[in-house]
Parts: C-alpha cells; structure tokens; sequence
C-alpha cells in the first residue's frame, strides 16, 4: 500500500492532536443529498530487523458524496507527503491523487450506472478480506482497483450482476514516480526497476456475477469474475493482453466470517525483451510483477459485540488473512502474506492494528520492493507491526 522509503521518526503529538480534531462540526451536510467530508490518519510502524520505529501522519483525505432517489455520486481524493514512508519529500500533498471520481444514474432501486473514476466490480467486494493493509491482490493489480470507464449494476433477487468497461487506468496525480495512482496499475517502470517494461492498460472490460445463498446457518454468497484487456507496449508499439479469472465465496454465521477466493491472471505483453514480467506502479513507486500467476486469499474474522473499557471501544473486529501468489515461471520464488489483525472504535477514532507477515513481499521487512513480485526477494519470512489510527468525518 506504501512505497518502503523509510525514516526513523516519532511524532507522538498526533494522537492528541486526532483527538482535538474529533468534532462533528467537521462534517458538512451542504445539503439533503451532498455531504462533504474526509479523514485525518496517522500510522505507526515497527520492525526492529530494519530499525524502523515510526509515529506520524499518514494522509489526509477529501470525499464528496451525492445520493438521490435518481442521481448518485462520490468522490475522494488522497494526499501523502513529508512523513515516513514518504520522507523523501517535503510536505504534505507532494504525493497526491484521486481514489475516486464518478457520477451515477439510478434506473430503479435494482439498476444503476456509474460513470467516471470507479471500482471495477471483480472478484470479493470492495476488498479481498477484513484487513487494512489489503492482500497480495492489491500489489498484483486485482484488489481495490479503480479506473475510467463505466460500470452497470444490477440486483434480481438473490443474483447480483455487474459489468464494466474501462477505458484507462486512473490519470497520474502527484508525485515523484511513474506509479502516482491509488490502485496498482500497469505502468512505465521507473530507472530503479530493473528489467522494468513500459506498457499502457486500456480497453479493460470486466464481468461479475454473485448469488446469494442459505446453506444451513451461513448467509453466503458465490461468485465468478472475468476481466480482459489490452496492454499496448510504449517500446514495441505491439498490443499485448491481460486476462484474469476469479471465483469467490463470502459467508457469514453469527460473529464469523469466512471469505475465500481463487484467480488466475494472464498477462501477454509485447516487451522488446521477456514477457515474463510487467511493471506495475502505485502510490508513487513502481515494481515488477510476474506476468502469470494465480492468487489465492483466504480470511476469518470474529465480530466481538458489545461496548468496551467504559463503552469506549466498540466494533470490535479480530481477523486472520493469508493470500499468495504463485508463478507459473519456474525460477520464480512464489509471494505470500499473512495478516493477523483486529480493528475497533475508540470513541471518534477508528484503529487497525495488524501483524504482517511477508515472503517475497514488496512491502514487507524490507524484502526487494522492484522484484519480490517478479523473480523473488529475500526468500525469507520478514514481519513488522502496523497500526492506522484515523478520525473520519
């Protein structure tokens, strides 16, 4: 989620200071239908093998959302800058971009479209899991992934049905990188990378179906997800493609949730040199991934009830989450993660605090971030600790 560009840091005054600013005041109803708002989160980081001991801002958010019985909408905009793990820049907003940007039109309480900067409807929604810090799906460019084009919705009892077509990955925002997006998306890798490609999604059209079903005591829900696209290299001027297949299922008894999900992607590009890699980039920072491969996610979580510590912590979530990535490359060392977690509400604040653990991962203990999804890193279980504290209004 982050690019590893370390600093050892401290600002313990963020914590009074997200308190202060715990105010409904903040929130801005303009009107029965528009409603303006944001976040303000800080992060602290901990991996005593790297000598990383941080607490500091982590970004600021703006959001608008729009809801009537016919017209919908939203919009949010993310900046980063001047804390770790961007301490190579200055200031707060010199990294900075869009996560969303659309206008809907509501046919019916059943139908709807949306139009713009959206979510592609594929696979486990809106995330592959309970945590914050995502899955590997993230990284590999499946997972909590928005791009320009329009997106159809549609609810017929228990089946869910959506479609999209895309015509591009997001515009870049700001930064100091060719990956200056929110999602994980193809990308002209940056000097940095070696054996990086130079290519460009577009025409990215994606299909997904869910039903809902009772089996026993689990509310459940299946579903299959399909996307296609085309990569057209910068170098060879050569069309490749991007496939990818998913099939998910989410299920909910009580307090447990169990969510799991199988995919595979394919992608063909037209590099002048080996197609078996392909440069993605995001959050200012690019990498390589391997071009085939398939990702398997699997997550448990426990909803605690109640109110606690003088009904001061509430929402209580405990989750375990593991997902991987194996190479079709046989040279290829296979990427994996696991995340033990727990979120919860501290009075106006909302917290994750997660366990990562990481094999060939990019963003964990300081594994090779340009190649631990392509070839392999370190080869070697790393950790860290992680906690996200956030005022959201």
């Amino acid at each position: 989620m982050h690019t590893l560009r370390p600093r050892p840091l401290c600002h313990l005054a963020l914590l009074p200071l997200l308190g202060s600013l715990a105010a409904p005041a903040l929130a801005v109803q303009v009107s029965d239908h528009l409603d303006l708002g944001g976040a303000l989160r800080a992060r602290w980081d901990y991996d005593p093998d790297r000598d990383i001991q941080t607490f500091n801002f982590d970004t600021a958010i703006l959001s608008a959302k729009y809801s009537s019985d016919t017209w919908i909408g939203a919009a949010k905009y993310r900046l980063y800058g001047g804390a770790y793990p961007y301490r190579y820049t200055d200031k707060v907003g010199e990294v900075a971009f869009a996560e969303s940007a659309w206008i809907g039109y509501r046919f019916n309480p059943e139908q709807q479209v949306q139009v713009g900067l959206n979510q592609i409807p594929f696979g486990l929604q809106p995330y592959f899991g309970s945590t914050f810090f995502e899955t590997l799906g993230n990284v590999v460019g499946l997972e909590d992934i928005s791009q320009v084009g329009a997106k159809y919705i549609q609810d017929n009892g228990n089946w869910n049905l959506q479609a999209g077509y895309y015509l591009r990955p997001a515009w870049q925002g700001k930064g100091t990188s060719n990956g200056r997006t929110y999602s994980s998306v193809v990308s002209s890798a940056d000097s940095y990378v070696a054996d990086g490609s130079d290519n460009r999604e577009r025409n990215t059209l994606v299909l997904r179906v869910a039903k809902a079903v009772q089996w026993g005591d689990w509310r459940s829900e299946v579903g299959v997800s399909g996307l296609s696209s085309t990569l057209k290299n910068n170098d060879t001027h050569h069309d490749g493609r991007r496939n990818a297949l998913a099939l998910h299922y989410l299920g909910k008894h009580g307090p447990w949730g169990v969510q799991l999900q199988a995919a595979r992607q394919q992608m063909s590009p037209r590099n002048p040199g080996s197609d078996e890699l392909v440069t993605l980039g995001g959050y200012d920072g690019t990498f390589n991934v391997a071009s085939r491969g398939s990702l398997y996610v699997a997550d448990l979580s426990y909803d605690v009830d109640g109110k606690h510590l003088f009904d001061q912590v509430s929402g209580i979530k405990l989750y375990a989450n593991y997902s991987a990535f194996d190479k079709s490359a046989s040279a290829y060392k296979s990427s994996q993660r696991m995340i033990l977690g727990s979120s919860f509400s501290v009075g106006p604040l909302w917290v994750a605090s997660e366990w990562l653990l990481g094999k060939n991962d990019p963003y964990i203990g300081g594994s090779s971030y340009t190649q631990s999804l392509g070839p392999g890193g370190s080869n070697q279980w790393e950790n860290q600790l992680y906690v996200n504290i956030g005022y959201y209004f």
